[in-house]
């Protein structure tokens, strides 16, 4: 299949020109062989947004985007009148073009864009989903990934308490059921005491439930089989809101707490170095 050649920008929304920051919140995306122009904005989910700039009325974000929603509708609607349309044979590339980079020129306005970049893709709407997805819902960025990162933070914490290397990754259990804890304190081969950090700022509630409950059922599933280090802790990074997602969150350490479980927020190095430097 032939590739098709297409031009974008990160689309920035920029409230304060004395600090210079900006979150994503788009893409707007040009294949002009193609006559195809798309875009895509963020929407009712704008929460991350909204609470990065807290003293901002959430009413101006959702207005802002709304008007520059409609701007782009008429800039679509401009370009079909000059033959920017599937249907038609003869369209104006050059004049495309140049309402493309019009429209991602410098601006002294809320909202911004990055560079123009040049892409490739067999399909300039899925493409468009695939950026929004990277640039904006961030979705590169797995249970995996956030969990490594809180990792790394948490083993830097022991290493600054001359207390890394009595802590290592082991699989817990015996072969007919085991768990990888990344951080275990063993008594010789018994393993004594077990650190998991655990991300449940998930952006959706049923994603919190659902990895949370995974690790419910793995401690518990050791603990019936009497395989279980006699002191775990979970170390939780939470979503930091009282909604949908911080109730998930909430019933997720209340069932691991009844399952035995230490519960910590992540942030709290303190207590969580304590439970380090306490004998098994």
């Amino acid at each position: 299949m032939n590739k098709i050649a297409c031009l974008y920008a990160v689309v920035h929304f920029a409230p304060f020109v004395e600090t210079g920051e900006f979150a994503n919140v788009g893409i707007v995306m040009m294949a002009p062989n193609e006559a195809f122009f798309g875009f895509k904005l963020m929407g009712r989910r704008h929460s991350r947004v909204t609470q990065f700039f807290e003293q901002l009325d959430a009413k101006v974000f959702r207005e802002t985007m709304a008007g520059f929603s409609e701007e782009l509708e008429r800039t679509r609607d401009l370009l079909k009148q000059h033959g920017f349309d599937k249907r038609l044979k003869h369209k104006d590339i050059d004049f495309a073009k140049r309402v493309f980079s019009d429209i991602v020129r410098p601006r002294e306005t809320v909202i911004k864009f990055s560079e123009s970049r040049a892409v490739l893709a067999e399909d300039a709407q899925a493409k468009l989903e695939e950026l929004y997805g990277h640039y904006v819902e961030r979705d590169f960025i797995t249970r995996e990934y956030q969990e490594a990162v809180l990792e790394r933070g948490l083993r830097k914490w022991l290493w600054q308490a001359h207390a890394g290397e009595r802590f290592t990754r082991l699989e817990i259990g015996n072969e007919d059921y085991h768990v990888v804890f990344p951080f275990v304190e063993c008594r010789g081969d018994m393993p004594m005491k077990a650190i998991k950090p655990l991300n449940l700022a998930h952006p959706q509630p049923s994603k919190i439930l659902d990895h949370g409950g995974q690790w419910l059922f793995r401690v518990q599933t050791l603990k019936r089989k009497h395989l279980l280090p006699q002191d775990v802790l979970f170390a939780v990074h939470a979503p930091g809101e009282d909604g949908a997602r911080g109730k998930a969150c909430s019933e997720i350490v209340a069932e691991l707490q009844e399952a035995g479980m230490r519960v910590l927020p992540i942030v709290n190095k303190a207590a969580i170095m304590e439970f380090v430097s306490t004998p098994p």
